[in-house]
């Protein structure tokens, strides 16, 4: 098996997430700037060394306000903590085409194991530029007062305006290098 460094292609990836908001509907936002290392064998990750890193200043809600309170101290505090980050220990074949990839999550220092479920999506010859280019998509849910994002509010119905699981999805287009 061996294994080959690919990088991301941010025209064709993404990294979002998911909250509930009012305890009634979802609020959905993106992370715009991010970047990995990726070493792998595309048809076994089982020995893939992944790490993905994300501009916390990136966050995109399409709401100037909500996304710079997200970047304040209530929440990523992202003059501080520029950062969030993710390492896989260990990547454990699922079926042929979807893995369970562990690893550690950090947010404003605070590091914890998480588990993405990923599908690659397969790979193929770019006809525009002949690059090999191989696909994945994956989500995983965390608690986000587990990370220190404990900012919320009470709305006046019951519960509370942000809720606590956050549930991240990305789709990631990687490009082969040679």
């Amino acid at each position: 098996m061996t294994k080959t460094v690919w990088t991301v292609d941010q025209v064709h990836s993404e990294v979002g997430f998911s909250v509930k908001h009012m305890m009634i509907s979802k609020a959905k936002g993106t992370f715009d700037s991010f970047d990995a290392v990726i070493e792998a064998d595309v048809e076994d990750l089982t020995d893939s060394k992944v790490e993905l890193t994300v501009d916390i200043a990136s966050v995109n809600t399409r709401n100037e306000d909500r996304d710079n309170h997200l970047r304040s101290g209530d929440f990523f505090d992202a003059e501080n903590y520029p950062k969030m980050t993710f390492v896989a220990t260990d990547i454990k074949k699922k079926s042929s085409h979807d893995y369970e990839v562990i690893g550690d999550l950090t947010i404003k220092e605070t590091t914890k194991p998480v588990t993405l479920d990923v599908t690659f999506e397969g790979q193929s010859k770019d006809p525009m530029g002949g690059a090999t280019v191989a696909g994945f998509s994956g989500n995983t849910s965390i608690n986000r007062k587990d990370f220190g994002l404990t900012w919320n509010a009470a709305v006046e119905t019951g519960g509370v305006l942000v809720g606590e699981d956050v549930k991240i999805n990305f789709e990631l287009e990687l490009h082969k290098q040679a």
